[in-house]
């Protein structure tokens, strides 16, 4: 018996050998593996990274609101009003005819309002307010077209009738469609010379 215990004891020694040597053989393998994959990303030249696209800048920022909810006619005395201002400047006097300090000019049988070159006029408060969401997507437009705030105007603006749809009565809703376009503006040297 004792002859049958040691051939097993042998065979168990044999088999954890062999098992430790398959280990170690795996070990290496698999560090090789690993050796190799960082030796191929050094030898690899680095890809020279794509340059990106050069941003051009753009001569105009362009804004529209459609189907706004709102007079066109008061639509058009805006339009008036802000042409040819910088955008935060005409933010600023829409905010003033929402609190009632500033009228917008108007004409027709409209009652006289103080102001500076100005006969009659009204504070048409609902437009203002789409007009001046309407200036801040513009603002936004003109930093994305790397174009300078400072120096950009809105240049067009306008206010055109859209599709109006029918209320109950046969009477229809107010609709309009708004435009602003805004470029800078380069001041010439004669201008500058006559400010001095």
């Amino acid at each position: 018996m004792a002859q049958t215990e040691n051939k097993h004891e042998k065979k168990e020694e044999a088999k954890i050998v062999q098992a430790n040597d398959n280990q170690t053989a795996h070990q290496h393998a698999h560090d090789n593996k690993s050796v190799s994959s960082t030796e191929k990303h050094k030898e690899s030249p680095k890809e020279p990274k794509k340059a990106q696209p050069l941003r051009v800048k753009k001569e105009e920022a362009i804004a529209r609101g459609l189907s706004l909810p709102i007079s066109k006619k008061s639509s058009m005395y805006i339009c008036n009003f802000i042409r040819n201002k910088t955008i935060d400047g005409a933010m600023a006097e829409l905010q003033e005819v929402i609190k009632f300090k500033r009228a917008i000019p108007f004409r027709g049988e409209i009652p006289h309002r103080k102001g500076k070159g100005m006969m009659s006029g009204r504070y048409p408060i609902k437009a203002s307010k789409h007009f001046i969401n309407l200036l801040k997507a513009l603002k936004g437009n003109v930093i994305a077209n790397g174009m300078d705030l400072d120096k950009s105007r809105i240049v067009i603006c306008s206010a055109n009738f859209a599709s109006r749809p029918q209320m109950k009565g046969g009477a229809r809703f107010k609709r309009a469609h708004i435009t602003l376009i805004a470029k800078e503006i380069k001041e010439s040297k004669e201008h500058k010379e006559e400010k001095k």
